[in-house]
């Protein structure tokens, strides 16, 4: 919002939330009754007002998804700098600018009777629009946003825009209320001269200016050069005609230079071209690809966990992973993600964040959690992971560290295959359970006596209950196999505080996997804490007890806008697995952790806090 906040500033449908689409509902809905039936004044003005509407959406989607994987690589980056949440929740409604467009022309059309005869095409149109944009529009627009830069106008109203220094497609749509009529009257201009005065408009010459608008709004705010240098080299008086990306970058940087709309020439005209726009296009155009200190490899969870990936849509991939009505929607689309996922034969990039001297990124393996289940698609996977670990050497990556089920004792050792394939891997692996076992061990509140364990098997739980029993802390377990296979790794004096109990349930903390089942939820005493130790959490049944999140810890704010597809998680607090590799290559820890490698927990742990990671706290059911 503006720093301070002027009349027209809060969208009219903003109490609706995301049921505002039911304002074109009735419209949309009457349009394709008219069709469907065949009724004499259907018009197909009138009928793809809203399909035009779903095109724009599908437009800027493609342009955000575009982005943030490039940025995510890191090539032509013009602000080094990450995106933070508050970015991410002003930006959320960038599809009001669509919504206020698709009324104003239902509006229009039920009010002018002129609009619903404009043909389908008409050459000349398409050609007057495009001149009277190049002058009247780009020139009233250059003043008009000089002005939204006067002090009174700039609190009010542009500062809402300006807050983002690092931007992005969507950035270019967020604005107050008021601001955008301004724009929607200035891009009218051309619009309403070729259809009500020279009545050469048509539904084609609308359909490609609007797209056009979103086109240029869209690659201009990208925050990574896309236009190429040749471009210019065979024409140049294209440099009046057209900004980059990196022109536009200086007007938020810099504030008082580049403001023209989609044109510069007008900022030549008139003195306010920023001298430096030339060699920020040419360093932006030979900044290489990121190689990255860290790599995390992870990989999709559910079929709709691609909607929460940083590539996917912003406003789920910033919040926990929650079920939406609308997701069951778009089965179909998710149905083309998972056939994708299954073609595709390689990891993908999904994030990068810099943070301190070091660079991370996120890798995805391009496979869902029922995959990993599946013994016939082990040996596939395992490849992929392989594939992943010699791209990390070749690139020189210091360190990649195996999130969720890309690790495993019966899937691939703990990542011991890899080393026994490559025993002169430069690249070091991590399955960061010694940073897991620590998080695990330091939430247990200070006092404790005694703890019931519950949950599958693992290094993670093998090495928890071990500490803990040197501690001379009872662990109870209720579980037949699972007390029998504990007790044979633990030394004899270390095994007198492992217990079996099939009745007692009384423990107030309780250690679990997964697994934990709802009946066994239920025997749990009030007040309860449950300390997963797995990577995925246990279904929360309980409201009077307290669940801590999965092993992690809360980043600092200087990591940035977090997305990952451990994304059960709240914000800024990121899996225990996941730090440990990045705390490895900050402390340049030249060390393999994998198999049966464990690293010292008390020295990781040390690590961590001084690096300004911090335990996340307990979280209600």
């Amino acid at each position: 919002m503006a720093s301070t906040p002027g009349i027209l500033t809060h969208w009219p449908w903003e109490p609706l939330g995301n049921f505002k689409y039911i304002l074109v509902a009735p419209f949309a809905v009457h349009s394709l009754y008219l069709f469907a039936v065949g009724a004499e004044d259907w018009n197909l003005t009138y009928l793809l007002i809203f399909p035009f509407m779903l095109w724009r959406m599908l437009h800027n989607q493609l342009w955000i998804s575009f982005s943030r994987y490039r940025t995510a690589k890191g090539n032509n980056l013009i602000v080094d700098k990450s995106i933070d949440f508050e970015q991410v929740d002003r930006e959320r409604n960038w599809d009001d600018q669509i919504m206020l467009m698709g009324i104003l022309f239902y509006a229009v059309y039920w009010g002018v009777d002129i609009v619903a005869k404009i043909p389908f095409w008409r050459a000349d149109g398409l050609l007057l629009t495009f001149l009277i944009h190049s002058g009247p529009v780009e020139f009233l627009y250059y003043w008009f946003h000089r002005a939204l830069h006067h002090h009174y106008l700039y609190s009010r109203y542009h500062s809402h825009h300006h807050s983002s220094i690092v931007t992005e497609p969507i950035t270019s749509v967020i604005h107050p209320f008021g601001e955008h009529i301004v724009y929607f009257i200035l891009f009218a201009i051309p619009m309403v001269t070729t259809a009500l005065i020279t009545r050469t408009g048509s539904i084609v010459s609308v359909s490609i200016y609007i797209s056009y608008i979103d086109l240029m709004n869209n690659m201009g705010h990208c925050n990574f050069e896309v236009i190429p240098k040749w471009a210019f080299t065979i024409f140049p008086p294209l440099k009046y005609l057209m900004y980059t990306p990196s022109f536009h970058s200086l007007h938020h940087t810099q504030f008082r230079t580049n403001y023209s709309l989609f044109m510069p020439f007008y900022d030549y005209i008139y003195g306010t071209m920023d001298k430096s726009t030339d060699t920020l296009y040419e360093t932006s155009l030979k900044k290489p690809e990121d190689v990255p200190e860290a790599v995390h490899l992870t990989h999709l969870t559910t079929p709709e966990s691609v909607y929460h990936l940083r590539l996917g849509f912003a406003g789920l991939a910033s919040n926990p992973l929650t079920s939406k009505w609308y997701l069951w929607l778009m089965w179909p689309v998710t149905l083309c993600s998972m056939i994708s996922a299954w073609i595709y034969g390689r990891t993908f990039i999904i994030e990068r964040n810099t943070f301190k001297k070091i660079k991370a990124q996120s890798w995805a393996v391009p496979r869902y959690r029922i995959h990993y289940r599946l013994q016939w698609q082990r040996e596939a996977i395992n490849k992929l992971i392989e594939e992943a670990i010699l791209e990390a050497e070749e690139k020189g990556i210091k360190v990649v560290s195996l999130g969720l089920l890309n690790q495993g004792e019966h899937f691939n050792r703990n990542g011991e295959i890899y080393l026994e394939r490559h025993p002169k891997l430069k690249v070091k692996v991590v399955d960061g359970s010694s940073l897991a076992v620590t998080v695990v061990l330091n939430s247990i509140p200070v006092g404790t006596s005694q703890v019931l364990f519950r949950g599958r098997l693992s290094k993670v739980a093998y090495s928890v209950v071990s500490a803990l029993c040197h501690k001379g802390i009872q662990v109870t377990t209720i579980k037949k196999a699972e007390f029998e296979k504990l007790k044979k790794a633990l030394n004899t004096e270390d095994g007198n505080n492992l217990a079996l109990s099939t009745k007692g349930y009384n423990q107030k903390v309780w250690l679990v996997g997964e697994d934990l089942t709802e009946i066994e939820q239920s025997k749990a005493s009030k007040g309860t804490i449950i300390i997963p130790f797995s990577q995925f959490p246990p279904k929360k049944t309980r409201k009077d007890c307290f669940y801590l999140n999965t092993p992690s810890l809360v980043a600092p704010k200087s990591f940035g806008n977090l997305h990952s597809c451990e994304n059960w998680l709240p914000r800024r607090v990121i899996s225990a697995w996941r730090v440990a590799g990045i705390v490895h290559a900050l402390e340049g820890w030249n060390v393999h952790e994998c198999g049966d490698r464990v690293f010292d927990v008390d020295k990781i742990w040390e690590a961590s806090l001084q690096h300004g990671f911090r335990p996340s706290s307990l979280i209600p059911a």
